[in-house]
Protein backbone atom coordinates (compact mmCIF):
# COMPACT_ATOMS: atom_id res chain seq x y z
CA UNK A 1 0.00 0.00 0.00
CA UNK A 2 1.25 3.57 -0.65
CA UNK A 3 -0.34 5.48 1.16
CA UNK A 4 -1.76 9.18 1.02
CA UNK A 5 0.33 11.45 -1.86
CA UNK A 6 0.82 14.03 0.61
CA UNK A 7 2.94 11.38 2.69
CA UNK A 8 4.60 10.14 -0.31
CA UNK A 9 5.91 13.34 -1.35
CA UNK A 10 6.87 14.24 2.34
CA UNK A 11 8.96 10.91 2.50
CA UNK A 12 10.29 11.47 -0.58
CA UNK A 13 11.37 15.19 0.82
CA UNK A 14 12.73 14.12 3.88
CA UNK A 15 14.78 11.08 2.20
CA UNK A 16 16.62 13.41 -0.44
CA UNK A 17 16.92 16.20 2.17
CA UNK A 18 19.05 13.64 4.31
CA UNK A 19 20.83 12.02 1.87
CA UNK A 20 21.82 15.47 0.91
CA UNK A 21 23.07 16.44 4.29
CA UNK A 22 25.07 13.03 4.97
CA UNK A 23 26.22 12.90 1.32
CA UNK A 24 27.86 16.47 1.44
CA UNK A 25 26.92 16.58 -2.99
CA UNK A 26 26.78 19.65 -4.98
CA UNK A 27 24.85 17.94 -7.75
CA UNK A 28 20.67 17.23 -7.60
CA UNK A 29 19.61 14.39 -5.43
CA UNK A 30 17.13 12.60 -7.22
CA UNK A 31 14.54 10.06 -5.66
CA UNK A 32 12.65 7.75 -7.82
CA UNK A 33 9.61 5.50 -5.95
CA UNK A 34 6.86 2.90 -8.34
CA UNK A 35 3.64 2.45 -7.13
CA UNK A 36 4.96 -1.70 -7.63
CA UNK A 37 7.85 -3.23 -7.26
CA UNK A 38 6.19 -7.06 -8.14
CA UNK A 39 3.76 -6.81 -10.82
CA UNK A 40 1.91 -10.59 -10.59
CA UNK A 41 0.91 -12.39 -14.14
CA UNK A 42 -2.35 -14.18 -13.16
CA UNK A 43 -4.22 -16.18 -16.18
CA UNK A 44 -6.56 -13.48 -17.64
CA UNK A 45 -3.81 -10.87 -16.87
CA UNK A 46 -5.31 -7.70 -18.39
CA UNK A 47 -2.26 -5.52 -17.80
CA UNK A 48 -1.26 -3.10 -14.92
CA UNK A 49 -0.92 0.86 -15.25
CA UNK A 50 2.50 1.95 -13.05
CA UNK A 51 2.99 4.80 -11.15
CA UNK A 52 6.59 5.93 -11.28
CA UNK A 53 7.09 8.98 -9.30
CA UNK A 54 9.96 10.91 -7.36
CA UNK A 55 11.30 14.09 -6.12
CA UNK A 56 14.28 16.39 -7.67
CA UNK A 57 16.45 18.38 -5.15
CA UNK A 58 18.72 21.03 -5.51
CA UNK A 59 21.61 20.60 -3.20
CA UNK A 60 21.43 23.91 -1.13
CA UNK A 61 17.57 22.63 -0.82
CA UNK A 62 15.86 25.56 -2.88
CA UNK A 63 13.94 25.17 -6.09
CA UNK A 64 16.54 26.29 -8.92
CA UNK A 65 15.29 29.51 -10.92
CA UNK A 66 15.53 27.10 -14.21
CA UNK A 67 12.96 24.34 -13.66
CA UNK A 68 13.82 20.72 -14.34
CA UNK A 69 12.17 18.55 -16.67
CA UNK A 70 11.94 14.79 -16.07
CA UNK A 71 12.25 11.75 -18.41
CA UNK A 72 11.41 8.20 -17.26
CA UNK A 73 12.52 5.41 -19.41
CA UNK A 74 10.72 2.03 -18.18
CA UNK A 75 13.02 -1.14 -19.93
CA UNK A 76 12.03 -4.88 -20.03
CA UNK A 77 14.42 -8.15 -20.24
CA UNK A 78 16.54 -8.24 -23.18
CA UNK A 79 16.55 -11.04 -25.40
CA UNK A 80 18.38 -11.94 -29.00
CA UNK A 81 15.80 -11.81 -32.10
CA UNK A 82 16.42 -12.46 -35.53
CA UNK A 83 13.98 -10.73 -37.63
CA UNK A 84 13.20 -11.51 -41.25
CA UNK A 85 12.15 -9.70 -44.25
CA UNK A 86 9.94 -11.62 -46.91
CA UNK A 87 9.61 -10.54 -50.20
CA UNK A 88 7.71 -12.37 -53.75
CA UNK A 89 9.55 -14.28 -55.65
CA UNK A 90 8.20 -15.98 -58.64
CA UNK A 91 4.67 -15.35 -57.22
CA UNK A 92 5.73 -16.97 -53.82
CA UNK A 93 6.19 -15.45 -50.39
CA UNK A 94 9.89 -16.20 -49.52
CA UNK A 95 12.48 -14.80 -46.84
CA UNK A 96 14.32 -12.53 -48.62
CA UNK A 97 16.89 -11.43 -45.62
CA UNK A 98 17.68 -11.34 -42.15
CA UNK A 99 19.15 -9.36 -39.28
CA UNK A 100 19.78 -10.37 -35.88
CA UNK A 101 19.81 -8.51 -32.58
CA UNK A 102 21.47 -9.65 -29.57
CA UNK A 103 19.66 -7.34 -26.80
CA UNK A 104 15.99 -5.97 -28.19
CA UNK A 105 14.35 -4.81 -24.96
CA UNK A 106 11.09 -6.70 -24.83
CA UNK A 107 9.52 -3.92 -23.52
CA UNK A 108 10.78 -0.19 -23.99
CA UNK A 109 8.31 2.71 -22.95
CA UNK A 110 9.65 6.64 -22.31
CA UNK A 111 7.45 9.47 -20.62
CA UNK A 112 8.90 13.08 -20.53
CA UNK A 113 7.56 16.16 -19.72
CA UNK A 114 8.15 17.83 -23.10
CA UNK A 115 8.78 16.02 -26.43
CA UNK A 116 12.48 15.07 -25.84
CA UNK A 117 13.69 17.13 -29.02
CA UNK A 118 12.89 20.16 -26.75
CA UNK A 119 14.86 18.98 -23.70
CA UNK A 120 18.08 17.48 -25.14
CA UNK A 121 20.07 17.12 -28.91
CA UNK A 122 20.23 14.07 -30.76
CA UNK A 123 23.94 12.65 -29.39
CA UNK A 124 22.50 13.02 -25.40
CA UNK A 125 19.07 11.68 -26.47
CA UNK A 126 21.13 8.82 -27.55
CA UNK A 127 23.71 7.92 -25.29
CA UNK A 128 20.57 7.61 -22.80
CA UNK A 129 18.43 6.39 -24.89
CA UNK A 130 15.66 8.45 -24.85
CA UNK A 131 13.27 7.36 -27.44
CA UNK A 132 12.11 4.63 -29.60
CA UNK A 133 14.81 5.69 -32.29
CA UNK A 134 17.73 5.47 -29.96
CA UNK A 135 17.27 2.25 -28.71
CA UNK A 136 20.77 0.29 -28.41
CA UNK A 137 19.57 -2.88 -30.03
CA UNK A 138 23.10 -4.48 -30.51
CA UNK A 139 23.20 -5.96 -33.86
CA UNK A 140 25.19 -8.73 -34.96
CA UNK A 141 26.16 -10.22 -37.99
CA UNK A 142 27.52 -8.60 -41.45
CA UNK A 143 25.04 -6.23 -42.90
CA UNK A 144 25.16 -3.09 -44.89
CA UNK A 145 24.73 -0.18 -42.13
CA UNK A 146 21.50 1.13 -44.45
CA UNK A 147 20.00 -2.30 -43.93
CA UNK A 148 20.87 -2.65 -40.45
CA UNK A 149 18.92 0.80 -39.99
CA UNK A 150 16.05 -0.37 -42.13
CA UNK A 151 15.47 -3.65 -39.86
CA UNK A 152 16.22 -1.65 -37.11
CA UNK A 153 13.33 0.69 -37.65
CA UNK A 154 11.10 -2.67 -38.92
CA UNK A 155 11.81 -4.05 -35.22
CA UNK A 156 10.54 -0.78 -33.14
CA UNK A 157 7.56 -0.48 -35.80
CA UNK A 158 6.42 -4.30 -35.56
CA UNK A 159 6.65 -3.76 -31.41
CA UNK A 160 4.85 -0.25 -31.38
CA UNK A 161 2.23 -1.68 -33.23
CA UNK A 162 1.83 -4.44 -30.48
CA UNK A 163 2.05 -1.77 -27.58
CA UNK A 164 5.29 -2.64 -26.41
CA UNK A 165 7.12 0.17 -27.53
CA UNK A 166 5.77 3.56 -26.84
CA UNK A 167 6.73 7.52 -26.47
CA UNK A 168 4.62 9.70 -24.18
CA UNK A 169 5.69 13.09 -24.78
CA UNK A 170 3.45 14.78 -22.35
CA UNK A 171 3.64 11.63 -19.92
CA UNK A 172 5.58 13.09 -16.82
CA UNK A 173 3.43 15.86 -14.90
CA UNK A 174 6.05 17.94 -12.55
CA UNK A 175 4.51 19.84 -9.53
CA UNK A 176 6.26 22.58 -7.76
CA UNK A 177 9.50 22.18 -10.00
CA UNK A 178 10.56 19.02 -7.20
CA UNK A 179 7.72 16.48 -7.38
CA UNK A 180 7.06 14.42 -10.20
CA UNK A 181 4.96 11.79 -11.24
CA UNK A 182 4.42 9.35 -15.03
CA UNK A 183 1.71 6.62 -15.51
CA UNK A 184 2.73 3.78 -17.82
CA UNK A 185 0.93 1.09 -18.71
CA UNK A 186 2.00 -2.42 -19.45
CA UNK A 187 0.20 -4.38 -22.23
CA UNK A 188 -0.83 -7.68 -21.44
CA UNK A 189 1.32 -9.36 -23.49
CA UNK A 190 4.78 -8.14 -21.69
CA UNK A 191 6.97 -10.88 -20.92
CA UNK A 192 7.90 -11.62 -17.14
CA UNK A 193 11.36 -10.95 -15.71
CA UNK A 194 13.24 -7.93 -14.42
CA UNK A 195 11.87 -4.10 -15.33
CA UNK A 196 13.97 -1.16 -14.86
CA UNK A 197 12.70 2.56 -14.75
CA UNK A 198 15.00 4.67 -14.65
CA UNK A 199 14.55 8.27 -14.62
CA UNK A 200 16.92 11.26 -15.62
CA UNK A 201 16.47 14.50 -14.26
CA UNK A 202 17.43 17.25 -17.11
CA UNK A 203 17.97 21.17 -17.07
CA UNK A 204 19.71 23.44 -19.83
CA UNK A 205 20.05 20.13 -22.35
CA UNK A 206 22.31 18.73 -19.45
CA UNK A 207 21.56 15.00 -17.87
CA UNK A 208 21.94 16.33 -14.05
CA UNK A 209 21.14 13.35 -12.02
CA UNK A 210 19.49 9.82 -12.84
CA UNK A 211 18.41 7.00 -10.69
CA UNK A 212 16.85 3.53 -11.42
CA UNK A 213 14.34 1.78 -9.68
CA UNK A 214 13.61 -1.93 -10.31
CA UNK A 215 10.18 -3.90 -11.35
CA UNK A 216 9.71 -7.75 -11.03
CA UNK A 217 7.50 -8.76 -13.58
CA UNK A 218 6.52 -12.52 -12.62
CA UNK A 219 4.26 -15.46 -13.15
CA UNK A 220 1.86 -16.80 -10.48
CA UNK A 221 -0.57 -19.23 -10.13
CA UNK A 222 -0.26 -22.79 -12.11
CA UNK A 223 1.20 -21.03 -14.95
CA UNK A 224 4.00 -19.56 -12.19
CA UNK A 225 4.43 -23.28 -10.46
CA UNK A 226 4.79 -24.78 -14.61
CA UNK A 227 7.57 -21.99 -15.34
CA UNK A 228 9.75 -22.34 -11.92
CA UNK A 229 9.37 -26.18 -12.56
CA UNK A 230 10.44 -26.15 -16.29
CA UNK A 231 13.13 -23.84 -15.21
CA UNK A 232 14.32 -25.76 -11.83
CA UNK A 233 13.95 -29.38 -13.23
CA UNK A 234 14.40 -29.02 -16.74
CA UNK A 235 15.21 -32.32 -17.84
CA UNK A 236 12.61 -33.81 -15.73
CA UNK A 237 9.92 -31.46 -17.14
CA UNK A 238 10.98 -32.31 -20.31
CA UNK A 239 10.87 -36.32 -20.11
CA UNK A 240 7.32 -35.35 -18.22
CA UNK A 241 6.15 -33.62 -21.07
CA UNK A 242 6.68 -35.90 -23.41
CA UNK A 243 5.04 -39.13 -21.58
CA UNK A 244 1.95 -36.70 -21.19
CA UNK A 245 2.19 -36.45 -24.63
CA UNK A 246 2.69 -40.34 -25.12
CA UNK A 247 -0.30 -40.98 -22.64
CA UNK A 248 -2.63 -38.67 -24.13
CA UNK A 249 -2.11 -40.56 -27.57
CA UNK A 250 -2.30 -44.03 -26.50
CA UNK A 251 -5.71 -43.22 -24.49
CA UNK A 252 -6.86 -41.13 -27.64
CA UNK A 253 -5.87 -44.19 -29.48
CA UNK A 254 -8.07 -46.49 -27.38
CA UNK A 255 -10.87 -44.69 -27.49
CA UNK A 256 -11.15 -44.12 -31.12
CA UNK A 257 -10.73 -48.27 -31.47
CA UNK A 258 -13.37 -48.96 -29.28
CA UNK A 259 -15.52 -46.46 -30.71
Amino acid sequence: MIGTPNRRAAKIIFVALAAMFLSGQREPILVPEVSQSRIEVRQGFTGANLLLYGAVIDPDGTRRSTNYDIVVVLKGPTEPIRLREKDRIAGIWMNAGSSDFRSAPSFFAVASSRPISEIVDPRTAAIYELGTQFIQLSPSGQIEPEEQARFASGLVEMRQRAGLYKEDPDGVRISEGVLYQARIALPSNVITGPYTAETFAIADGRVLASATAEIAVEKVGLEGEVVNAAERASLLYGLGAILLSLSMGWFAGRFFNRS
